[in-house]
């Protein structure tokens, strides 16, 4: 969040600030939906339900579980650089209204429901990687749990005070390593617990709407301004605005440089691939965004545009089967975008570090390795752990049948569209004429 320095301290709420953060939570808030849309649409027609239902509990789940001690153990006083814990903060009990989150002039009540959002968006982000095959009870079982073993603590690496990544240097502006590098790694872990899907890479399984893709790349884009530039937690002296534009710069790049390695190895442009194109841009930015120029921006863009393209087609390679590209666009990107800081960091945005490109040798390189390594090691081992934990009791997977037939059905009771009253009207009594012109009616295989 706030990065390895803070602003000078204040004595008075700005109301300025205090509004401009109030609608950048708004804005993180919706990228949850938006997530719901986006993965929604990228799923079968079965599915669809069930891939806006595994974004949609998230928010009832993590924000109770923050409420009770998520606040606490993610910025809470710093117990051995690993977990940070205050008492007041249970049930967020003894918080003053007016009462401002150390060094900067919002209440600690903005801050701690800005944070809030970003706890919901980032296990949300993992299930996009279990489409089609997961029980519904044991998803919001493992949502809880890895909310508290794996995001809360890592919250705290990274932009606690006394975090180990924090007090180490390492630069994640807005969530490249506490938020992507931890979901995707998590995804990696559970998809090699739980296995893959009935008939993969042997049925189609192609998005089933690709203007509700659309629409949720869309909103993810627009909430994602919230996202990076409210990460400064106010806007006084031009980083947010810097995070702002390197955002819509960065996420542009990519684009382009995904639909360009997408024209040069399939031949077309399409409109899944620009939609993921700009979701890699968001993604890797998010880390670096404060720390580099809008010409960084560009680079970070192309070069996660690219090769997050390239990196989706690893799991027909290796065998692993990440659903809707988790690991190619959130872990990937987010690596990319955090090492990256440690070549493009210009030292005249959030602090005066400099990467290797303006003079400042590989000393943030190195921190940043440390960081992604950290995250990821951890996320991947214990989110294994937890996901074979619960396969091996309650069960993780819905029955074959159940997934072959839809989970949509077998999980909620319930079918995306219903075309019943969609039908014409009374059947027709004339007959047709004995010699009719008429083309034999044409079966149509629909992908469910």
């Amino acid at each position: 969040m706030a990065p390895a320095i803070t602003l000078a301290a204040e004595t008075e709420l700005s109301a300025a600030n205090t509004g401009f953060m109030l609608i950048c939570s708004a804005l993180v808030m919706l990228m949850t939906p938006a997530l719901a849309f986006f993965y929604g649409g990228m799923v079968r027609v079965k599915s669809t339900l069930n891939m806006l239902m595994m974004s949609f509990i998230s928010l009832g789940i993590v924000t109770v579980l923050w409420v009770l001690y998520g606040f606490s153990m993610a910025f809470g006083t710093d117990t051995g650089s690993l977990v940070g814990w205050n008492s007041d903060w249970i049930g967020l009990s003894d918080i003053g209204l007016t009462e401002l989150w150390d060094g900067y002039t919002i209440p600690v009540f903005v801050f701690l429901v800005f944070q809030l959002m970003f706890a919901v968006l980032t296990p949300a982000l993992i299930s996009g990687a279990l489409a089609d095959r997961v029980k519904f009870t044991a998803w919001a079982l493992f949502v809880a749990l890895w909310a508290t073993i794996v995001y809360f603590p890592v919250a705290h690496w990274v932009w606690g005070a006394g975090g180990w990544a924090f007090e180490l240097g390492v630069i994640d502006f807005a969530g490249g390593t506490a938020v992507h590098i931890n979901a995707g790694a998590a995804a990696l872990g559970v998809i090699l617990v739980i296995g893959k899907r009935v008939g993969f890479k042997k049925d189609p399984m192609r998005p089933h709407s690709l203007p509700l893709v659309m629409l949720g790349a869309g909103l993810l884009w627009f909430g994602w301004f919230g996202f990076n530039a409210g990460s400064w937690l106010g806007n006084d002296d031009g980083v947010g605005a810097l995070m702002f534009v390197n955002t819509q710069v960065a996420t542009g790049a990519a684009v382009l440089g995904w639909l360009a390695y997408e024209k040069i190895r399939h031949g077309a442009f399409t409109t899944l691939g620009a939609a993921s194109g700009a979701v890699s841009g968001l993604v890797a930015i998010t880390p670096a965004g404060g720390a580099v120029s809008p010409l960084g921006a560009i680079a970070v863009g192309v070069v996660a545009g690219v090769l997050c393209a390239m990196a989706v087609g690893l799991k027909y390679r290796f065998g692993y089967d990440d659903s809707l590209d988790v690991v190619g666009v959130h872990l990937v990107g987010g690596v990319l975008g955090s090492l990256l800081v440690g070549f493009l960091a210009t030292g005249k945005g959030q602090s005066d570090v400099e990467g290797l490109f303006y003079g400042g040798g590989l000393d943030q390189f190195w921190k940043q390795c440390a960081g992604v390594l950290g995250v990821f090691a951890y996320s991947l081992i214990v989110s294994a752990l937890l996901a074979l934990v619960l396969h091996r009791t309650i069960g993780m997977r819905v029955p074959e049948d159940d997934e072959v037939a839809g989970i949509d059905q077998a999980e909620h009771a319930e079918t995306a569209y219903d075309f019943s009253g969609a039908g014409g009207g009374a059947a027709r009594t004339t007959a047709a004429p004995a010699t009719s012109t008429a083309a034999p009616a044409q079966s149509k295989k629909v992908d469910a």
